[in-house]
Formats: structure tokens, sequence, C-alpha cells
């Protein structure tokens, strides 16, 4: 059975590598044109780093499969979808109003990582 958080982190840093490429090649002129090139570069950071999550969530489901590692996982792909789709999307259109929901993606991303440490304070250690 394919682990679908590992899945899920190789696309997102697939994409991140990809996007973050675009960005500084093919759009370069377009979002220094409206200031939102720190924006973009925001967005393929935030990627990353969660990208990473879920690869280490994908890792600890392998290990020992848990509720709250698969909540976790899905917090992280939708932090990944609102936050940095939202940012470069604002980039692209600079349709301001995309900043307002930006914050709902921050709040899963800070919801993934919360369950990651309360999995990790419940999981008793074989050390």
């Amino acid at each position: 059975m394919k682990n679908q958080a590992l899945v899920v982190a190789a696309i997102f840093g697939f994409l991140g590598v990809a996007l973050g490429a675009f960005g500084a090649h093919s759009l370069e002129a377009i979002l220094k044109a409206n200031e939102r090139l720190e924006t973009w570069h925001t967005a393929v950071l935030y990627q990353f780093v969660h990208a990473g999550l879920l690869l280490v969530l994908g890792i600890l489901q392998a290990a020992k499969p848990a509720k709250l590692l698969r909540i976790a996982t899905w917090c992280s792909v939708i932090g990944i979808l609102i936050f940095s789709g939202s940012l470069y999307i604002l980039s692209i259109t600079n349709i301001k109003w995309l900043g307002a929901i930006t914050p709902i993606g921050g709040l899963s991303f800070l919801a993934a990582w919360a369950l990651l440490l309360v999995h990790s304070l419940q999981t008793k250690s074989n050390a």
C-alpha cells in the first residue's frame, strides 16, 4: 500500500522546485512589475518547509500509523494549497483579497505542527 503522505511530499517538493525556478526565470519581470516577487518566494519557502513536514509525517506513519498523523498530513496539504496557493495566485494576479484567505492556510500549518507535537508527547519512547 502506498504511503500517501510520502507521495504528496514528493509531489509538493517537486512542484516547489519547479515553481521556484519558474518564478525566478519566467515570471521575474511580471512579479517585479507588481512588486510580488517576495510574495512568490514566501509561497515557495512555505511549500518546501511543509513538504518536508509531510515527508516526516509519512516516515512516521510508515513506522506506526496513527490518526493524529493522518490528520496532521491533511492539515499540511490544506495549508500548502491555501497558504502557498493563495500567495502564488496573488503574485500573478495582484488580486489583493486573496491575502485575506492566506492566514487560513497558516492556521492549517499550525494545526499540523500541533498535532505532531501531541502525537510525539503521547508516543512512548523505546530508548
